[in-house]
């Protein structure tokens, strides 16, 4: 991977927590109003429509509804996945807040997500954990601690 496109992949990965902690602050607010699962229901119906309107109106994506069958089926319970990622962010961001939540998520996800390059899991590349992993782990799981002290 040359320099710029691997540059390029992190503005955008970071353009993914902004909106992961954009979302998660909307979400909450909306479970607020009117409960965390019926939140859960109206942020998916909402994606659902948005991503309704770009694969549809505007033709973008690749292929047709009807390769749905190409892909194991395993790999569809990222929707499932998804449910309970709203549900757990809209539940804890209006206990503890948004940065110790994200925090908790980003360490959360940096554990699995190295768990995963380890074992190539879902046909990825294996990447093996160094202890360079383990020792940003520890300091993830560090700053979190000390977002959550008063």
């Amino acid at each position: 991977m040359d320099l710029k496109a691997g540059t390029l992949a992190l503005i955008i990965a970071a353009s993914s927590g902004v909106a992961m902690a954009l979302q998660g602050s909307l979400n909450s607010g909306l479970g607020k109003v009117h409960g965390i699962w019926q939140a859960t229901f109206y942020v998916h119906i909402v994606g659902l429509a948005f991503v309704s309107l770009i694969l549809f109106s505007f033709g973008l994506g690749k292929g047709s509804i009807l390769a749905v069958t190409r892909a194991p089926w395993y790999l569809y319970l990222g929707g499932i996945l998804g449910v309970g990622i709203v549900y757990a962010v809209v539940r804890s961001i209006s206990q503890i807040g948004v940065a110790a939540a994200t925090t908790a998520i980003i360490i959360g996800q940096v554990l699995t997500a190295s768990l995963i390059d380890h074992l190539g899991l879902f046909g990825l590349e294996r990447l093996p954990f160094t202890w360079y992993r383990v020792i940003g782990t520890i300091l993830l799981a560090l700053g979190g601690w000390l977002l959550l002290k008063n």
